[in-house]
């Protein structure tokens, strides 16, 4: 009996000391890493601090530039918040919002085809994975209206539009927006089965939508 005792004593601390040069095998190997790391994490959170405050300004300044009454001094507040959006992009390209800053300042210069080129960066991976559903579903609508605007090819700008459309809906159900312009393109495609089922779909998510009402007046 007394010799299993001391077999079980042995045996705890046995363990013990395994378990003590484990944790100091772990203080040993991660003692050079913290500095590094901490320096990094440091940099990279004070670069989307900056980042942050440049997508702010431009922010305001679209805002401003959507107010203004006069076409030049639009234009130029939306060049200045394309520029801020530039700036925050160079900080941290990972972030989508930023890239549809971007895309919405170029617009409102009326480079509407550029602009998509911004919206494709914001939404495409790994960069999009910063957005949540109901903004990638925002951004979707926003890159159909401009495929819509600009495509040489009714067809093909018809096409692009409703894939998006479709993926818009897919993010967020309620986007009744979306819905709205997706049943006009079912229209145009002559889908209309498809163009009533949608715009019903847009009424439920927005009661008051003339545009949906609408729809469903021209297909009754």
């Amino acid at each position: 009996m007394e010799m299993e005792a001391q077999a079980l004593q042995v045996h705890t601390m046995s363990f013990q000391v395994i378990l003590a040069l484990v944790a100091l095998g772990l203080m040993w190997a991660l003692q050079g890493l913290p500095r590094s790391l901490i320096s990094k994490l440091r940099r990279r959170s004070r670069s989307r601090e900056q980042s942050r405050r440049h997508f702010v300004r431009g922010a305001q300044l679209l805002g401003r530039s959507r107010a203004a009454s006069a076409q030049n001094s639009g234009r130029s507040l939306a060049r200045e918040a394309a520029a801020e959006a530039d700036k925050a992009i160079a900080l941290d390209p990972m972030d989508a919002a930023s890239h549809i800053l971007k895309a919405l300042a170029l617009e409102r210069q009326g480079h509407a085809t550029a602009a998509i080129g911004c919206l494709d960066a914001a939404l495409a991976p790994p960069v999009s994975k910063s957005l949540s559903a109901p903004e990638k579903s925002d951004g979707l609508l926003k890159r159909a209206e401009l495929e819509l605007e600009t495509s040489n090819s009714k067809r093909r700008g018809l096409e692009a539009a409703v894939d998006d459309l479709k993926a818009s809906v897919g993010f967020n159900a309620r986007n009744f927006k979306a819905l709205c312009l997706l049943g006009t393109c079912y229209e145009k495609k002559g889908m209309l089965v498809e163009a009533r089922k949608v715009f019903q779909d847009a009424l439920e998510a927005n009661p008051s939508s003339q545009e949906a009402k609408a729809g469903l007046d021209r297909l009754s």
